[in-house]
């Protein structure tokens, strides 16, 4: 076994090896309104949904090299709100323009070439082609020396028609492929989905009856149908 002491590895080794093996993590392409007033956008792949009551989306800002806060996070802490555009392959290229170090009054969006409207509940827009966008409002920011850590509270979704299936519940698995960051510059796409369910056993060993016994009953037991 390799082992690695993060204590004392340095912060770029720490990096690869936690984007290698932490993945895929989705990316968020976060909208923002500059103090000129015009969008900006830039992808974030240190990302993810953590909680549903509150609804809180988590977002990791690293600064530049230099130590200066990037855009996103200047104008969010700027104006306390900010909007997550979900990413599929019809906004893949868009994405990646969007996350170049361009200058700062630089309208990301629109050198992307990508359709926006403007958010509901806070003052920036979202991309209109996204599969969902959620708009939040900062409810905290957890600030360390090169990174902050931005926790969002959603107050608003837009859902783009396709996505959802007739009853608007679930996601059509068909049409909502996100990408996702793997490492470097390695992406996947979720076009392979299958489904995995607990076997019927299962509600009997949360009451604690019929437990198995462990290495051995659960390897025998028949997978579910369909897979």
């Amino acid at each position: 076994m390799m082992e690695f002491d993060f204590t004392r590895l340095p912060a770029a080794d720490r990096y690869r090896l936690l984007t290698n093996f932490v993945g895929p993590r989705p990316i968020a392409l976060v909208t923002t309104r500059s103090e000129a007033g015009h969008d900006n956008a830039a992808p974030m792949s240190f990302f993810n949904v953590f909680s549903q009551e509150p609804p809180i989306v988590i977002l990791g800002v690293q600064t530049r090299a230099d130590g200066a806060e990037k855009d996103t996070a200047v104008n969010i802490r700027r104006t306390g709100q900010f909007c997550v555009n979900m990413v599929d392959m019809e906004l893949a290229e868009a994405m990646i323009l969007c996350g170049i170090n361009f200058a700062r009054d630089i309208d990301e969006p629109a050198l992307a070439g990508l359709e926006m409207r403007d958010c509901r509940q806070i003052a920036a827009r979202f991309v209109r082609r996204s599969p969902c966008a959620m708009e939040c409002r900062v409810e905290r920011i957890i600030d360390f020396p090169r990174r902050a850590i931005i926790l969002g509270e959603v107050v608003e979704m837009t859902v783009r028609d396709d996505c959802l299936d007739a009853q608007g519940r679930y996601v059509d698995p068909s049409v909502y492929q996100p990408i996702a960051r793997l490492h470097a510059d390695n992406y996947i796409v979720a076009d392979r989905q299958f489904e995995l369910r607990p076997p019927p056993q299962a509600k009997a060993w949360e009451a604690g009856l019929d437990l198995p016994v462990a290495g051995r009953e659960v390897m025998e037991l028949q997978p579910p149908e369909g897979t």
